[in-house]
């Protein structure tokens, strides 16, 4: 998993509350279980038409939010079923940060396992954060100093909170193997004491 440090990059604006999985990645796309190609499905109802055209005003369509790295909208992102394709879908894409009033729980922890952080901050403060976007401003997003803050002068900085262990795991692109490979020395000493107390399980 990549490390998530700092991030400024351009950020899309989506002002939709309650964005479920289904509308992040339709069930047609999840057929796979490879974390690439899912971009081409992500917001497909909203990006084409029933016949495959393609939806010239959705946002991420047009520049510079075709290299969105954040997404910003609005609450209870990501309810709906707990497909681990939708933060599969937002990373393939490029998007490596989220920024809502609310989520949903699953897809808030699928993000985590995944490399993408997704931000929690008062409505106003994504209202503001969304003006920017639509702006075309870029945000810079700081997990060491938990703040996120658009470009400008005299521009405010909005301080977020995250759990130690998470922001941890994200500095230091740790997923579940990862963490596991960190324990590596110790799996192998138990393992090689456990030979010694019940050799009988080893034969």
């Amino acid at each position: 998993m990549q490390p998530f440090t700092t991030l400024t990059g351009i950020a899309a604006p989506l002002p939709i509350e309650n964005v479920d999985t289904d509308m992040i990645i339709p069930k047609q796309f999840l057929k796979t279980i490879k974390r690439t190609g899912l971009k081409e499905g992500l917001f497909y109802e909203m990006r084409f038409d029933v016949n495959g055209k393609k939806n010239e005003d959705f946002v991420l369509h047009n520049a510079p939010y075709d290299h969105a790295e954040i997404l910003v909208s609005g609450s209870n992102f990501g309810c709906g079923s707990s497909r681990e394709h939708a933060p599969w879908a937002l990373l393939d894409f490029g998007i490596r940060c989220v920024i809502a009033p609310s989520y949903a729980d699953i897809f808030f922890n699928n993000c985590f396992k995944n490399g993408i952080l997704p931000i929690v901050l008062p409505k106003e403060n994504v209202d503001q954060l969304m003006a920017d976007a639509k702006a075309g401003k870029k945000l810079n997003v700081d997990l060491e100093k938990q703040t996120v803050q658009a470009e400008g002068q005299n521009v405010p900085a909005y301080n977020f909170t995250i759990e130690p262990f998470r922001k941890e795991c994200l500095l230091g692109g740790l997923d579940d193997i990862g963490l596991t490979f960190k324990k590596l020395g110790e799996i192998a000493a138990y393992e090689q004491q456990q030979r010694l107390n019940t050799p009988w399980l080893a034969a």
